[in-house]
C-alpha cells in the first residue's frame, strides 16, 4: 500500500516523511519498495513503504528503535488492516544496547474470565464448532493487546510519547493510501464475511464490491481513534468508550438486516466484558535462548511456541548434522528437525508450560536426543512421535494429533545508531480477524482465541493449547534477535501461522548453512515439514530440491503461492547495517537505512 501519489514534498513533511532519500519517492511522492537497503545509521524493514518511510523518519529526527518500531507498527495497523492493528496482539522482542541484553514482552490477547475448556464446544451437539463458525463471531476475540504493547515498549526504552508516535499514522489513515492488489485481494478472500456486517462492509466494501487497485482508501473512523487514544490515553481503549465499542461489538455483532452474500453458519455473539479488557496485562517473560555455531539466539517464550521449537530444531541440527555434511544434508536435517520440534511443541508446550519443561526442550542435551532419530539416508515416517521427557536415548512419548493456527500476521525489524534492536511480530490472527471492525473506531478485531485447540488433540495425555479462563492461546510467532560475542548479527521475524517457525528457521538455515547473504536466504525457495506427512513447499521448492529429497524418501503435499512474507537486519562491522525485506512474496516488502551506502 502507497499514500496518494499526489501529495507534495511539504504534504509528506506534514505526514512525517523526509524525503531527500530511501525509501526512495517517486516523482509523485509515493514511496518506492525496496526490498534491500544497505548502508549505516539506522535501518527499518516492514511488508509496506509507507510503514518503513514512518520509521525511518523517526530515526532519522533522533528517536530510537523503539520509537521507530511503535510509529511503523501503528501506521501497519492503516495500511495493513487485515494483519495487524489495535485489535490484536504480538511479541515484542528487544535488544538494549546500554545493557548488552534481551528483552520482550509477551502482548498477546487473553481468552475471557469465563471461557473453559469447552469454549469452543456447540452445546447442541457436544462438537466442535467448524473453524469458519468459531472465527467470524464474538467468540474468537480476545482482549487486545498490541496497543498495550506499544505503550509499554515506549515507556520502558524509548524516547517519545505514545502521541507522538500515533500521529504519522493517523494522518495516513485520514488522507488515504492507493489500494494495491494484495490490499485487494484480502478484502475479496473475506467478501463475504464483510458483507454480513454494516461496519466491515462500508469500510471495505464500497459500492458492494472490493476497492479497485489504484483506488484511495481512507480511514476516518482508525485516524480519530488514534487521535483519541494520543489525547486521553490507552485507557479509553482498555476502559473507557472505545473499551464499551469493543465489548458491544463483541457481545453485539453489528450483524446487517440485508446482508451482502451469504454465510453459511449463525453468526454467534461472544462473551468477552469490560472487566476483561480493564483486567488485561502484560508479560515479561525471559526469551528463549540457545546457542547455534558460536552465536546466540534469542527469542519468545510461552505462550508463544516460536523461540522453544526454532532452538530446538537448531539444536537438534547441530547435535545431529555430520561434519561432512552436504547442501543436500542440510536441508534433510532442516526438514527432520522441525518435524521433531513440532511433535514436541504440539505435545508439550503451552501457555501454561512449567519452566523446567520448556528450559529442557531448548537445552543442548535434549537436541542430542531427539537428533539420534535421524538418519542421514533415509527420512523419518511422518507424523513423527514427541519425545519422552523422562526418557533418554531415541526413547518417544505417545503421538499426538497435528495442529494449525492462521496465516495472516505482519513483522518488522528496526535497528538504530546506538545498537538498539527491535524484532516485532504482530497480528489479528485470520487474514481479516474475525471480519468485524468495530463501529465507529476503524479497526478490526481479533479471531486470535481460534488458537486454542477446539477439543484435545493429544490423546490421553493433556493437551497443553485448551482454552481457559484468562488464557493466551498458544502461537506460533517467532521474533528472533541473534548475537555475536555479545552483539546483534541478525534479527528476523515472519507471519504465517504456524509457517512461522519453519520460515525463521529456514532463514536462519539459508544465512549460517547454507554461505548464502542474507538477501539471498530471505528471496530463496521454502519449504516447510510441521509433522506432517507431506512437506508443504512453494513450487520453486519443490522442484530445485525434490531431485534431491524424494530419493531420502521426503515428499511433497500440494504447493503454496507463499510461505512467510518475513523482515530482517543484519549488522556488519563499522556499526553498518543490510535490512532486508521479501522481494516478491505478499507484494513485496521495503527496505530502508538512514545513511546509504554509496
Amino acid at each position: 500500500m502507497r499514500i496518494l501519489p499526489a501529495l507534495t514534498a511539504l504534504s509528506l513533511t506534514t505526514l512525517g516523511f523526509v524525503v531527500t532519500s530511501p525509501p526512495a519517492l517517486a516523482g509523485g511522492g509515493t514511496p518506492v519498495k525496496e526490498p534491500t537497503a544497505i548502508g549505516y545509521g539506522g535501518a527499518v524493514a516492514t511488508v509496506d513503504a509507507t510503514a518503513t518511510a514512518v520509521g525511518l523518519d523517526v530515526l532519522r529526527r533522533g528517536g530510537n528503535a523503539v520509537d521507530a518500531a511503535v510509529a511503523a507498527a501503528a501506521t501497519l495497523g492503516v495500511t495493513e488492516p487485515f494483519s495487524s492493528g489495535i485489535g490484536g496482539g504480538g511479541f515484542l522482542v528487544y535488544y538494549d544496547a546500554r545493557k548488552r541484553a534481551v528483552f520482550t514482552i509477551d502482548g498477546r490477547e487473553t481468552a475471557p474470565a469465563t471461557a473453559t475448556d469447552k469454549y469452543f464446544i456447540d452445546p447442541v451437539d457436544g462438537l466442535p464448532y467448524d473453524f469458519s463458525e468459531a472465527r467470524v463471531s464474538g467468540l474468537s476475540a480476545g482482549a487486545p493487546g498490541t496497543l498495550a504493547t506499544w505503550e509499554e515498549a515506549l515507556d520502558r526504552w524509548g524516547t517519545r510519547s505514545l502521541a507522538a508516535s500515533l500521529r504519522p499514522a493517523a494522518r495516513v489513515a485520514e488522507q488515504g493510501f492507493e489500494v494495491d492488489a494484495t490490499f485487494r485481494q484480502h478484502v475479496a478472500d473475506n467478501a463475504a464475511a464483510f458483507g454480513q456486517f454494516t461496519s466491515s462492509r462500508e469500510l471495505y466494501l464500497p459500492g458492494g464490491a472490493p476497492p479497485a487497485v489504484g483506488t484511495i482508501q481512507r480511514n476516518p473512523d482508525l485516524a480519530a481513534t488514534y487521535r483519541l487514544i494520543a489525547e486521553k490515553g490507552t485507557g479509553v481503549f482498555y476502559r473507557g468508550a472505545v473499551a464499551g465499542d469493543i465489548v458491544g461489538t463483541v457481545q453485539h455483532p453489528p450483524v446487517a438486516a440485508d446482508p451482502w452474500g451469504a454465510w453459511a453458519y449463525p453468526i454467534r455473539p461472544g462473551v468477552l466484558t469490560r472487566a476483561d479488557l480493564a483486567g488485561y496485562r502484560l508479560r515479561f517473560p525471559a526469551p528463549t535462548r540457545s546457542d547455534y555455531r558460536g552465536l546466540t539466539v534469542y527469542g519468545m517464550s510461552t505462550p508463544s511456541s516460536g523461540g522453544t521449537a526454532v532452538g530446538e530444531a537448531l539444536n537438534i541440527i547441530e547435535a545431529g548434522l555430520p561434519t561432512s555434511a552436504t547442501a543436500t544434508d542440510r536441508l534433510h536435517y532442516y526438514l527432520e528437525a522441525s518435524a521433531l520440534a513440532f511433535a514436541d511443541r504440539n505435545r508439550y508446550v503451552g501457555a501454561y508450560t512449567d519452566r523446567p519443561v520448556l528450559k529442557k526442550l531448548i537445552s543442548d542435551r535434549w537436541g542430542a536426543q531427539r537428533a539420534c532419530e535421524i538418519d542421514r539416508t533415509k527420512a523419518l515416517v511422518k507424523p513423527v512421535a514427541p519425545g519422552d521427557l523422562n526418557g533418554s536415548g531415541c526413547a518417544t512419548a505417545i503421538a499426538g494429533g497435528a495442529v494449525e493456527e492462521g496465516q495472516s500476521t505482519t513483522n518488522l525489524t528496526v535497528a538504530d545508531r546506538w545498537g538498539n534492536v527491535v524484532e516485532y511480530t504482530f497480528t489479528i490472527e485470520a487474514t481479516g480477524g474475525n471480519t468485524m471492525v468495530v463501529p465507529g473506531r476503524g479497526f478490526l478485531l481479533n479471531n486470535e482465541l481460534t488458537d486454542f485447540n477446539f477439543a484435545p488433540t493429544q490423546g490421553t495425555a493433556p493437551d497443553p493449547n485448551l482454552p481457559g479462563p484468562g488464557k493466551r492461546p498458544r502461537s506460533s510467532m517467532s521474533p528472533t534477535i541473534v548475537l555475536k560475542d555479545g552483539k546483534p548479527f541478525l534479527a528476523l521475524g515472519s507471519p504465517g501461522g504456524a509457517t512461522i517457525i519453519t520460515t525463521v528457521l529456514q532463514v536462519l538455515v539459508n544465512r549460517l548453512d547454507l554461505g548464502m547473504t542474507l538477501p539471498e536466504a530471505m528471496a530463496a525457495p521454502r519449504g516447510s515439514q510441521r509433522n506432517s506427512a507431506g512437506i508443504q513447499a512453494e513450487a520453486a521448492f519443490r522442484n530445485q530440491y525434490g531431485p534431491v529429497l524424494t530419493p531420502l524418501g521426503h515428499t511433497f503435499a500440494a504447493d503454496v503461492a507463499e510461505l512467510g512474507a518475513a523482515t530482517a537486519i543484519e549488522f556488519t562491522r563499522g556499526g553498518g547495517f543490510i535490512a532486508t525485506a521479501e522481494p516478491t512474496r505478499r507484494g513485496g516488502g521495503a527496505a530502508a537505512v538512514v545513511h546509504p551506502k554509496r
